[in-house]
């Protein structure tokens, strides 16, 4: 793995490792995101962190994630309820954050990799 830019914030409640992650409330903290309607940052480290702890976040760049279903390498992924990365697909005029495009296939519970570039789709 080469991350191009990783940083360091606080943990606003538990992040768990490889979760993809929005900024909480206040300034410097993250928390993991819950929806793929979220303002998607970037994903946590392999090391996750408690809250209140500190937390690598890769904000571009390659970097590990979990799936939390089933993802073709080349999908634009976005956040589940888990902060798992699933497969972007809204529903008609309705819009997801993206937070990269999936750089292998997998399943749920598989480690793969994004490559991060935070966008939003429309279906």
């Amino acid at each position: 793995m080469n991350p191009i830019l990783t940083k360091a914030f606080t943990a606003g409640a538990t992040v768990n490792p490889w979760r993809v992650v929005k900024f909480d409330s206040a300034d410097g903290t993250v928390i993991q995101a819950a929806a793929a309607t979220d303002a998607l940052l970037g994903v946590a480290n392999n090391l996750g962190a408690a809250a209140g702890n500190r937390v690598d976040v890769c904000l571009s760049g390659i970097a590990e994630v979990e799936f939390g279903g089933a993802v073709t390498r080349g999908a634009l992924l976005t956040s589940d309820a888990n902060g798992k990365a699933v497969a972007a697909a809204p529903a008609a005029g309705a819009n997801n954050r993206a937070i990269g495009v999936a750089m292998v296939s997998g399943v749920s519970g598989d480690i793969g990799t994004v490559l991060i570039n935070p966008s939003q789709t429309q279906g």
